[in-house]
């Protein structure tokens, strides 16, 4: 698959734009089975390792509604993941 045809791709996965498909290939995700089963957690990590700056935390949620958009979820818009994303950041600070 091109480069091209994954941004298709990722882009028909809810929440996803161009800047976040691109994102995701950089990640290695070139389709939404590569989502199946995926930490959003360790891609937003590696993301921001790769990037070699610290990313906007709502791109952890977005990558939280397309994992579990990709493992079989209802598609929800990914500010609702907002509150499961601070939870648990706040219980891995403890």
């Amino acid at each position: 698959m091109t480069r091209e045809e994954s941004l298709r791709e990722l882009k028909k996965i809810p929440n996803i734009g161009p800047a976040t498909a691109a994102d995701l290939i950089r990640l290695g995700i070139r389709s939404k089975a590569d989502l199946v089963d995926r930490d959003p957690l360790e891609m937003y990590e590696t993301l921001c390792k790769k990037t070699r700056c610290r990313q906007d935390p709502c791109v952890l949620d977005v990558f939280m509604a397309a994992v579990d958009f990709a493992n079989g979820a209802t598609a929800r818009p990914w500010w609702k993941y907002t509150p499961k994303r601070k939870a648990m950041l706040k219980a891995r600070e403890v």
